[in-house]
């Protein structure tokens, strides 16, 4: 199975994750994942940004336009309060779930 079929089951995870460090706009996310994974993860703004809608329309995330420091404007990202509770509780499944794998690739 590709590694993109890996990403899209834990991409909600990898986006409140890097919320949970700071606020964030789209290509600061997409860059975020790709610098802390050592470029083994990708996201597509294609994958990204839906995403990222269904985390607002959840209300998971909230996002403002702001003007950044080059005069641009861009949407930013951050974590609510429901977010917040969605990311630990996802987190303890993922975890749950990797100890399983590994448990059973370790079989001989």
């Amino acid at each position: 199975m590709p590694k993109t079929e890996y990403l899209q089951g834990a991409l909600d995870l990898l986006i409140l994750q890097t919320l949970a460090l700071a606020p964030n706009h789209g290509w600061g996310i997409q860059q975020r994942i790709r610098q802390v994974s050592r470029a083994s993860l990708s996201v597509s703004q294609g994958s990204l940004y839906p995403a990222l809608h269904r985390l607002e329309a959840a209300g998971l995330v909230a996002s403002e336009m702001t003007t950044s420091d080059n005069n641009r404007r861009a949407r930013v990202y951050r974590l609510t309060a429901a977010g917040r509770k969605r990311l630990e509780s996802e987190t303890q499944d993922w975890r749950e779930f990797s100890l399983a794998i590994r448990r059973l690739l370790q079989q001989n």
